[in-house]
């Protein structure tokens, strides 16, 4: 067995849920820059309907909007109640 912190079990090399999904990472993040705000606020809209398909509790939903050489940057910041939303919620975009 390896020293590593993890619960592992020797036969298989399995190791435990919860010392992969511990709650301490619930915020996912998006960037993008966009021609105009219009287009942004087009993505904000689409995200968060995605994100409220996975909530279990209300999503934390924070867009930020800064002028950028090319347009308008959108920076927009998710934060689930539980690290496996957040998780769904990035596989989901993929």
């Amino acid at each position: 067995m390896s020293k590593n912190t993890a619960d592992e079990t020797p036969v298989c090399c399995c190791i435990d849920v919860g010392s992969i999904i511990d709650n301490t990472d619930c915020t996912a993040t998006y960037s993008r820059v966009f021609a105009d705000k219009a287009q942004a606020d087009e993505t904000l809209a689409a995200l968060s309907a995605k994100a409220r398909e996975v909530e279990s509790e209300p999503c934390q939903i924070v867009p930020r909007y800064t002028e950028a050489d090319e347009g308008v940057r959108l920076d927009i910041d998710f934060v689930f109640s539980c690290q496996a939303e957040t998780m769904i919620f990035q596989l989901g975009l993929r």
